[in-house]
């Protein structure tokens, strides 16, 4: 394999560039994005630019992590909710699941908030339409992005990054020819704003909404709604640095005219100060922190700020290196390739590409202490945003961060570890108040205000997905896989065994007795499904869900071991171990399915893109084909029911479930199809069908949801290494077209990292290495080797 392919765009003798690009590490196109599917997005884990590199002018959308609607969320909204449980439950008794449903709805409260789009930097030039050799790109290697193209018979080129050393976005621009240059800088947004300019510098001061309604909720009075004393304030500064040409000022711009290189500084900064604080009223100084992240930067040159911003995102990005082996693909556009390789063409750098873009975008979203990457990650344009760009925890928040342990990007899941501190305590009256129960829980929607309610508008919400309540019990697990990755045992300790035992309360309180004694769950709900009774009725709200029953073991099995691990809790560790003997069994369905409902009863939907029931598979460890291979060849019989065809998370969910069933090539089909290019929306082709890709490789739900990126960058790990706290599966899913390769830096449970080489579809080589040392048992193609490590120790093992 060719690790670099030279690609000769300008052939002019007076100013020829070349584009030395890695296939696999470059995104790249022959014109500017016209949609945002199309543009490339560059962040430094709180700030987000999209750029669409246009000529005569160029668009970039500002986003804040921290920017959202709204304030801290008052969680006692609905105090006696939980007096409706008892007659809820009698329902059920009774089998009136119509009544149960109905009586469901006085379990719920107010929707969540949406995070907002900050604003839109316009870079005007005064370009003609005469343009040739257009070239923009994005350099996962150093995330940065370029654009050339010449114009009038001058070479002009840009560089962008958002660097976190220097919380600062800076675009380099710059002509071939001497006093070519001239531009101006302007700012809009959809929040309410003020420009203004002064000192050279063009500064936008603003403010979010206190209440933007989620879009589904289709055209309603003051769906958007502002209040100048309410709402997370925002500044954004834009300045010019430039060694020739005049810096000139509107009222509302910022230029320069007659330039041969300048640099263009922009810096963004909220008065978000935590879940619980008024941002209006006990806010961060925002304008004052934007202001000396701007001076700071300034006094630096480009060459240093570069470098800096270069140096810290490659100390994660290049811990992992992934060869699937030579690939006769050429190095086309990345759109044209996407239409290729749609076709069935083989292109191993660009699967190898979506694997880096999935690092590289958790990477650049996910950097903000108790602020975690949303659906859209920290890229939104809209300001009622598809399904608020809010945290959905019956999925799509969880499969974010599914990359982050496994592909060694730990410091990345840090975000949502720390929101979880925040949702237990609004979770605690939510579990108290809905519930009646202690510990805490969270519901389907969350937002930076860490709200955990049920959603639903207090009673308008159908059931079947806005009284789901399982949150709580799967997020806790993120806590627990974080420690048998890293072996933090006072993090363990100080962190995540206390939210674990109160995720685990919640669930030990919730659980019922049903008519055989087992325990259960009762109202229960399925993610987003509906079952279909003998008698015809169509419901969501029914007793037993496996989904949360699944969640609740995964859930025990991890606070009990996480006790023992501590030390600690014996009588509750001892409660827990209880209940969990006492769980309703999984139930395998007259077809051989692994059955979503206490009942063996349909799905009103039998493909439905939600397989919350298989969660014991995956992200859950506790089946597996070999220690469980009767529920093993349950969830392979569901997921056969529910067929290939979903939407793009679905499918990243998907491709992992048949990993774990040790299916390569069943997985590597999904992996396929879940690069199917899918056009920008609002352009209408054959190719907009179902989930996929976008041009830009982000994920196509459709819409964009950026969870599908994700769990496609694990499912490639997954297929690779998969492991538990006492063993490592080496190439337990290895698809047959990936014969040769080879990958480092994953890591594994117990605190491993695995570094090997394969060839003819067996491994050759492994290296092990472990900073804490421990015991472990390797297993590949039918042979096992006991391996126990000294602190540091690295050992390499021929196959």
């Amino acid at each position: 394999m060719t690790k670099f392919s030279l690609l000769l765009l300008f052939t002019l003798p007076a100013f020829t560039i070349v584009h030395a690009q890695q296939p696999d590490k470059t995104l790249w196109y022959k014109q500017p994005a016209q949609y945002f599917e199309e543009t490339l997005v560059l962040g430094n884990g709180t700030q987000g630019a999209t750029v669409f590199g246009g000529i005569k002018s160029d668009k970039i959308f500002l986003n804040d992590a921290t920017l959202w609607s709204g304030e801290p969320v008052k969680a006692d909204m609905n105090p006696e909710a939980y007096k409706n449980i008892p007659a809820i439950r009698q329902a059920l008794k009774n089998e009136d699941y119509k009544e149960a449903n109905t009586l469901n709805q006085k379990l719920q409260g107010k929707f969540s908030e949406s995070y907002a789009p900050l604003g839109t930097l316009f870079i005007d030039f005064g370009h003609g339409a005469n343009v040739q050799n257009y070239y923009r790109d994005l350099n996962l290697s150093n995330a940065v992005s370029s654009v050339t193209y010449e114009a009038d018979g001058v070479t002009y080129s840009r560089e962008y990054f958002v660097s976190q050393p220097d919380q600062i976005m800076v675009i380099r621009l710059k002509s071939s020819r001497k006093g070519a240059l001239t531009f101006a800088v302007k700012f809009n947004s959809l929040l309410k704003n003020a420009v203004t300019t002064g000192n050279n510098t063009l500064k936008a001061k603003g403010y979010a909404p206190v209440r933007a309604e989620p879009n589904y909720r289709g055209n309603m009075p003051d769906a958007v709604q502002f209040d100048p004393a309410k709402g997370t304030r925002f500044t954004t500064l834009a300045k010019i640095k430039s060694s020739d040409g005049q810096v000139v000022t509107t009222d509302s711009t910022v230029g320069l005219t007659g330039g041969t290189e300048a640099f263009v500084f922009v810096a963004i900064a909220t008065s978000f100060n935590g879940f619980d604080k008024d941002p209006a009223t006990n806010g961060l100084p925002d304008e004052q922190i934007a202001t000396s992240r701007l001076t700071q930067a300034m006094a630096k040159s480009y060459a240093q700020l570069k470098q800096a911003h270069t140096t810290d995102y490659q100390r994660f990005f290049n811990r992992v290196s992934l060869n699937l082996g030579a690939s006769t693909a050429p190095n086309l556009p990345t759109d044209e390739r996407l239409k290729r390789y749609a076709e069935g063409a083989e292109d191993k750098q660009l699967e190898m590409l979506y694997f880096n873009f999935g690092r590289y975008l958790l990477v650049s979203c996910s950097r903000t202490p108790g602020v975690p990457a949303n659906l859209q990650g920290i890229w939104n344009p809209y300001i009622r945003p598809p399904w608020s760009s809010n945290y959905t925890t019956n999925i799509n928040a969880e499969e974010n961060y599914w990359p982050a342990e496994i592909t060694n990007l730990s410091e990345m899941h840090r975000p949502l570890l720390t929101f979880i501190g925040n949702l237990a305590k609004t979770g605690a009256v939510t579990a108290k108040t809905f519930y009646g129960v202690g510990g805490w829980s969270v519901a389907h929607n969350s937002d930076i205000w860490a709200m955990t309610n049920p959603v639903g508008d207090f009673g308008k919400g159908d059931p079947m997905w806005a009284n789901w309540n399982m949150g709580g019990a799967w997020l806790s697990t993120h806590l627990w896989e974080h420690y048998v990755f890293t072996q933090d045992k006072d993090y363990l300790r100080q962190e995540a065994y206390p939210l674990m035992k109160g995720a685990a309360q919640f669930c030990l309180e919730w659980l019922v007795e049903d008519k055989n004694g087992k325990l259960i769950t009762s109202p229960s709900t399925s993610p987003e499904n509906q079952f279909l009774t003998p008698d015809g009725y169509k419901g969501s709200t029914l007793y037993g869900a496996t989904a949360d029953l699944a969640m609740i073991r995964e859930c025990f099995i991890q606070t009990i071991q996480a006790a023992k691990t501590l030390n600690a809790d014996p009588d509750f560790r001892s409660k827990l171990e209880q209940a969990l003997a006492k769980l309703y069994p999984y139930q395998v369905g007259k077809a051989g399915n692994l059955q979503e409902w206490y009942y063996d009863w349909a799905d009103v939907d039998p493909k439905h893109r939600h397989q919350s029931h298989l969660f014991g598979l995956y992200p859950g460890n506790h089946i597996r084909p070999d220690l469980t291979p009767e529920l093993a060849q349950a969830c392979r019989k569901t997921l056969e029911v529910k067929g290939d065809e979903t939407t793009g998370w679905s499918k990243g969910w998907r491709i992992n479930l048949w990993a774990r069933l040790w299916d390569g090539n069943h997985a590597y089909k999904m992996y396929r199809e879940l690069l199917h290019y899918v056009l920008p929306d609002g352009v209408k082709t054959d190719y907009a069908r179902g989930g996929g890709t976008y041009p830009n490789l982000f994920d196509a739900h459709p819409p964009f949801q950026i969870d599908g990126n994700f769990g496609g960058t694990a499912a490639v790990a997954e297929m690779l290494v998969q492991s538990s706290e006492t063993d490592i599966r080496l190439l337990p899913a290895l698809p047959d077209v990936w014969a040769s390769g080879s990958v480092s830096g994953l890591r594994a449970r117990g605190g491993y990292e695995v570094a090997m080489n394969w060839a003819g579809n067996r491994l050759t080589t492994v290296t092990i290495s472990s900073k804490a040392g421990g015991h472990t048992k390797l297993i590949s193609g039918g042979k096992t080797k006991d391996v126990s490590l000294k602190p540091g120790e690295k050992l390499t093992v021929k196959w």
